[in-house]
């Protein structure tokens, strides 16, 4: 009776130890693995982890948007591959061709191989290699907490980079290299554009109109108005602009020097105390604009595969938006407010904001921002409210909006309050940057749209 006790009990042990093994041996269901790695929380870090890099960095705001736009458009690529009714954007963009597709038949994790994208061609296109090895110790602790599969995992990073790849020698063909070491001849013409106060830097990417566009036929497709002619003489439409400024610069209201401080996004300022000096690093525009994408996303609860359309979208728009700005800044050859103003009034007349580097006709960060929030308003329509505090953590504070369009309108009207554009180059800047925005949207999508707002900005501009 005590030999047969001891048999069953060893019994019972066994089969104990054999479900125990095939419990923990059995594999986790793509489905299972797929929607934990799907958080789209992992994609907002990643992004902001890349604007934390480029801040370091201290990559100039044309730039920055290029590195943005083409990580985006390496991770919505491949992520796609896992939601094929999401479009391809090869045929869409100028000289892209189709990725690399994945193995078939193989099982795969998209999420992490679209981050993993991300994070490669990121790495490729910015210097603080450190920073990134960093993050992805902590990204990799979190993806091994999801029961990924070892096969899956490595077959899932690897293609990952091979998209990264395959995006890197599209972005290498883009005349980056050839821009650069260009200088700005400067005429010394009146009305012209010369280095400005405090640090009389030289110009930033005179030739940043070369960059190959993703969507634009030529950096002239959406040429502005002619900016108003230079003439001081009382009573001009110019001159009154340059009084507009002087006066904002005496006498803004506290809520206009609010607007002007929130949306500066200028990647160095430059503090000047004697004979100390320092650099003051922060957000560029374009920066801002994709932690905005990542703000509203969250609030809208959008999924991977929308917050990463939202980001790509809106980032190729603000990257041919610089390259449309970039060529009227440089053909117009506009000067600055405070060059203006201290010829004229000879006070050592200094504006809220410092001045960047670079001509006044049309101002950038309007374009950018109308673009971005022109994409943006399509996705995910024209009363989207959302409070912004994604620059608070450099002391720029929160502000609320009722609209993405309300958000972009505030952008453009700040450069006026904070000294450094008139209002022509603030509100027409805006008009080009929506109208690039329609553009990238419907060569995105294959959406036609009927838009011109020029009319809307010369209301505007003859209201103010």
């Amino acid at each position: 009776m005590l030999l047969l006790s001891k048999a069953k009990g060893i019994a019972l042990l066994a089969l104990f130890i054999g479900l125990f093994s095939a419990t923990s041996c059995t594999r986790t269901s793509p489905e299972e693995y797929n929607g934990r790695a799907a958080d789209p929380d992992l994609l907002h870090q990643t992004s902001k982890q890349l604007t934390t890099v480029i801040i370091r960095d201290i990559f100039k705001p044309p730039v920055a948007s290029r590195i943005y736009a083409y990580a985006n458009l390496a991770a919505y690529e491949t992520l796609r591959a896992q939601s094929p009714a999401q479009p391809t954007l090869a045929g869409r963009i100028r000289e892209f061709a189709p990725v690399p597709a994945p193995e078939e038949g193989a099982e795969y994790c998209y999420p992490l191989a679209s981050v993993k994208a991300f994070i490669a061609v990121s790495k490729a296109l910015t210097f603080s290699v450190d920073m990134w090895d960093a993050y992805e110790v902590e990204l990799d602790r979190k993806y091994g907490a999801m029961d990924i599969p070892q096969d899956v995992y490595e077959r899932s990073v690897a293609y990952g980079g091979l998209v990264a790849k395959h995006v890197l020698a599209y972005a290498e063909q883009d005349n980056y290299k050839y821009t650069r070491g260009y200088r700005h001849t400067l005429t010394h013409a009146e009305g012209d554009w010369e280095p400005t106060p405090p640090t009389y830097a030289q110009a930033c990417e005179p030739k940043w109109s070369a960059i190959r566009s993703f969507t634009l036929d030529t950096c002239t497709q959406f040429t502005p108005a002619p900016p108003a002619p230079y003439d001081l003489t009382p009573g001009s439409e110019f001159r009154k602009m340059v009084d507009q400024v002087y006066d904002y610069g005496r006498n803004a209201t506290a809520e206009q020097k609010a607007i002007a401080y929130f949306w500066d996004d200028n990647a160095t300022v430059s503090n000047i105390k004697g004979h100390f000096s320092y650099l003051e690093k922060k957000m560029t525009p374009p920066g801002h604009w994709q932690a905005i994408v990542g703000t509203v996303a969250r609030d809208q609860r959008l999924d991977m595969m929308k917050s990463l359309e939202a980001y790509t979208f809106s980032s190729i728009a603000m990257h041919d938006a610089f390259i449309a700005c970039w060529e009227e800044k440089y053909r117009t050859n506009r000067v600055r407010p405070v060059t203006v103003i201290n010829r004229l009034r000879g006070e050592g007349w200094e504006p809220y904001l410092e001045t960047p580097p670079f001509p006044e006709y049309v101002s950038g960060h309007s374009s950018l921002s109308a673009s971005a929030g022109t994409v943006l308003t399509h996705l995910l329509g024209d009363s989207v409210a959302f409070t912004d505090s994604t620059e608070y953590e450099f002391g720029h504070g929160v502000r609320s909006f009722s609209s993405i369009k309300d958000a972009y309108m505030e952008a453009s009207m700040s450069r006026v309050y904070g000294g450094i554009h008139f209002l022509d180059g603030s509100l027409e800047g805006t008009n080009q940057g929506e109208e690039v925005g329609q553009w990238v949207w419907s060569r995105l999508t294959g959406k036609p749209v009927e838009y011109s707002p020029q009319e809307e900005v010369a209301k505007k501009i003859a209201g103010k």
